[in-house]
């Protein structure tokens, strides 16, 4: 699979790079949490790095004044297994280099997502980079396996948080995993095995030999 850079005009439908924000206490906020010992972790606000002055501005400039919160995905990844979206852009910012897996929401026919239609995206270490809320997503892969990835992402509070309780009206509304967050699952996953709309046909995307 060629890897895109977030600077090439192939990242122009799917989001933007950022300017103007002093991430460097932020870095060192994640760089204090120690990876887990295997697969991928994420928590949707934490205390530390929402304590950075970096926050404010992400909020404010960012989002234009709306709460937000400030978590992080970290760990080791190669592959898709999963894509996601919000009704929102979401901004993430790596301690290193890491690479987004991404789609677009109009590639969905019928509920479901050829694989084919991925792209992979190689994401600067410090680089602020928003990602639209009709790109599809999912866990960042990391570019080197023994220094893993960690990925800041920021969101409207409440995101990746407990599912609301509703009576589902329509085909999108069994999609809904979390608060915020419709997912397509590949076959392959673990969350479709978990009961999660298997949204993904073809290939489960995987980058381990592009690397």
């Amino acid at each position: 699979m060629k890897i895109y850079s977030v600077s090439d005009p192939e990242f122009k439908p799917y989001g933007q790079v950022l300017e103007g924000y002093d991430t460097a206490e932020l870095i060192a906020a994640m760089e204090a949490i120690p990876l887990p010992a295997e697969g991928v972790s994420y928590e949707p606000g934490i205390a530390s790095l929402e304590a950075c002055a970096v926050f404010a501005d992400f909020r404010d400039r960012g989002y234009g004044g709306m709460p937000i919160q400030l978590g992080m995905c970290w760990g080791r990844n190669t592959k898709l297994n999963c894509l996601e979206y919000h009704r929102d852009s979401e901004i993430n910012l790596g301690a290193g280099d890491f690479i987004l897996l991404l789609a677009k929401q109009d590639e969905i026919v019928d509920g479901v997502l050829d694989t084919a239609k991925v792209k992979a995206f190689r994401v600067p270490a410090g680089v602020p980079v928003e990602v639209y809320a009709t790109t599809l997503h999912y866990a960042p892969c990391h570019t080197d396996a023994p220094a893993g990835f960690r990925v800041a992402v920021v969101l409207p509070r409440g995101t990746n948080t407990e599912k609301p309780a509703f009576e589902p009206k329509s085909a999108e509304d069994g999609w809904m995993t979390a608060r915020n967050k419709w997912l397509l699952a590949h076959p392959e996953s673990a969350e479709a095995a978990s009961g999660a709309h298997i949204g993904l046909s073809g290939v489960n995307v995987d980058i381990a030999e592009a690397l």
